[in-house]
């Protein structure tokens, strides 16, 4: 177990440092004992020199000067093989984010049939407008639930093999669409690309590393054109379009006299029904029957996020916040749906009264109760599921009870539309603001929590040095609850921010950073890059924007930083991918792409240095415009 002086040095806040201490007193493993135990890492795996792709091997590769372990069993060479195995996990994490997308597009069949009960089309103008863009006819005009099997129709054709390209990729500058066609770059359906991957990597086929690098490219591109983009967009038709809203985070925002639930995971399907029933009369009074004041629900990771952009619901904490939310002693029931859920969650909560409730039947976890929920029956399942939490509020035990901290305000639920419609319906005026420079650019960051780096440390630290920069921080995912925690996300974070910058957002009363929704909403970015360009006339790659994922770790966050890349937007990570024991691989990821597609990955630990490169990029992308610095 951890000393204070370890503990401290695991994150940068003071609600996990109680937590921590809390947890060693108590004999519970973290996420950070669990990763010193795992020290010292493979050096293979490490530098993705390692494959286990059939059974002639596992093999390794070595640049030893007796020249042994130079070429695996098959002949393939470092290259090849580092190639491979990053090309199968950005496919990993395209899959995760479309199968996501997938299962927005199930639910918004089931409630067009009317087999979904407690489920609706929240958004009609929202609906009747995407299936206008996407050529469904008569969309402004027929039943909104005829339109909606159309679009349904759409969106499961974007997934198969027999489109050219995908519907939503008309949304990206013709320049870019060229571009991605000269390259054999254009995604031609989500599946398609992720089999393809997968084909590809097999022993025997692809054996070039540029070719497989250009493929996993547009396997990404797929994710974020594609399945990303539909879940996106669906969730905001079926659960409404974000606007901004006030709400609070950290895991102060649990109660001691309510029933506290906390909704994990990525996607809002099953979310908004156990929101939905907590809030009928009937579950609210079994509450109350139990001895509590009312029934909390609050957020984890991206699941938190959705419902934080479209229902306000405050937001306990990101990835590595997820063990300490159960130690608080305080949390009834985890309701857990798929992605970026520790296993240990499972164990942590048998040590208190908390239910741990699995719900999707992609995310099974042994020993957890399972309540399996789909569109047909969520509204009774989920009633189920509350009512398991307020049934364990009845044994939780005051003596073991902590919350450590108050919950800090924040402003969330920055949609484009949002956007747009602060702006008076076009992206003029934050174009003049550029111009001007005012607002010298904009960097998206995203993504997550990794124990290597002292928790949110790189989060915050290369927000706050971006927006003194003024430029502008996009943000989603995890960082969102790390740029709230910082006091970042309100509008009075514009006294943090450089002149220019400040100026605008007191103008508008917006923060320097603006939340724009879960790790699926990066493509809320895409599109708003594409729109920015598309208004001005040029490129994606020439535009002032950069990305960012200081604390990455997953699959997930390797595809949108690929997509990113992919579309011309330079794009930075905090660690390296397991790409280093490839000399051809890594010099293509960070310098050749950038003359194949106009942008390249940055690896920089430091978010000061960080900073420095993304802002270098910006001012330099801003003189090919004719801007000043």
């Amino acid at each position: 177990m951890s000393s204070s002086k370890t503990i401290r040095s695991r994150s940068i806040w003071d609600d996990a440092h109680a937590m921590l201490e809390k947890a060693k007193a108590e004999g519970i493993s973290t996420v950070w004992d669990r990763a010193a135990e795992q020290t010292p890492a493979c050096k293979f795996c490490e530098l993705g020199t390692t494959c286990r792709n059939c059974i002639m091997g596992p093999c390794r590769i070595a640049n030893r000067k007796d020249g042994k372990m130079r070429l695996g069993v098959c002949g393939a060479d470092a290259d090849v093989i580092v190639a491979r195995n990053f090309g199968r996990f950005i496919a990993g994490g395209a899959a995760g984010h479309s199968d996501h997308g997938r299962d927005l597009i199930e639910t918004l069949e089931a409630v067009a049939e009317g087999k979904a009960p407690g489920y609706t089309i929240r958004d009609v103008a929202k609906l009747r407008r995407i299936a206008a863009e996407l050529g469904v006819a008569d969309a402004a005009t027929r039943p909104a639930h005829d339109v909606a099997a159309d679009l349904v129709t759409i969106c499961y054709n974007d997934f198969g093999s027999r489109r050219n390209a995908l519907a939503f990729l008309a949304r990206a500058p013709q320049v870019r669409r060229d571009l991605w066609q000269r390259l054999g770059m254009t995604p031609r359906g989500v599946d398609r690309e992720i089999a393809e991957m997968m084909h590809r990597t097999h022993m025997g086929c692809d054996n070039d590393h540029t070719s497989l690098l250009v493929h996993a490219a547009r396997t990404a591109l797929a994710d974020g054109w594609g399945g990303s983009m539909i879940g996106t967009e669906l969730s905001d038709i079926l659960f409404g379009t974000p606007r901004p809203r006030q709400s609070t985070v950290n895991l102060g925002v649990l109660r001691k006299d309510a029933v506290n639930i906390l909704v994990h995971g990525h996607n809002p399907v099953v979310s908004e029904m156990i929101l939905a029933a907590t809030r009928e009369p009937a579950v609210r009074q079994a509450a109350q029957d139990a001895g509590a004041a009312d029934i909390n629900v609050a957020g984890l990771c991206c699941t938190g996020n959705e419902l934080l952009m479209r229902q306000g619901i405050p937001m306990a904490g990101n990835h590595l916040m997820t063990e300490l939310a159960i130690v608080t002693g305080a949390a009834d029931a985890i309701v857990a749906d798929y992605q970026c859920i520790m296993p240990s969650l499972v164990q942590i909560a048998a040590c208190y009264h908390t239910r741990f409730v699995t719900t999707s039947p992609k995310g099974r976890f042994t020993g957890a109760t399972h309540v399996e929920v789909h569109p047909h029956n969520a509204q009774e399942r989920c009633r189920e599921i509350v009512m398991l939490a307020i049934d364990a509020y009845t044994r939780r035990d005051p003596a073991r009870v902590d919350i450590p901290s108050q919950p800090v305000s924040i402003m969330s639920g920055f949609s484009n539309e949002a956007i747009l419609e602060a702006l008076g319906g076009t992206p003029k005026p934050l174009i003049d603001a550029v111009v001007a420079g005012q607002i010298r650019g904009f960097v998206g960051i995203v993504g997550c929590n990794n124990p290597k780096i002292r928790q949110d440390s790189a989060n915050v630290t290369l927000t706050r040095e971006l927006i003194r920069r003024d430029i502008m921080v996009l943000a989603t995912g995890c960082v969102t609850t790390a740029a709230g925690k910082a006091g970042l996300l309100v509008p009075e974070a514009a006294s943090k921010a450089g002149e220019g910058l400040a100026a605008v957002c007191r103008s508008l009363g917006v923060p320097p950073v603006l939340h724009m929704g879960s790790c699926v909403d990066n493509s809320r970015i895409l599109q708003l890059c594409a729109l920015l360009a598309t208004t001005l006339g040029v490129d994606i790659s020439d535009l002032p924007v950069g990305a960012s994922s200081p604390e990455w770790y997953s699959e997930k966050a390797a595809a949108i930083a690929m997509y990113a890349v992919a579309s011309g937007i330079p794009t930075h990570l905090g660690l390296p991918p397991n790409i280093l024991g490839s000399e051809n691989v890594t010099a293509m990821a960070l310098h050749g792409l950038q003359d194949v597609v106009g942008a390249a990955f940055m690896v920089e630990p430091d978010p000061v240095k960080a900073a420095d490169m993304l802002e270098a990029h910006i001012v330099a992308r801003r003189a090919r415009l004719g801007l000043t610095s």
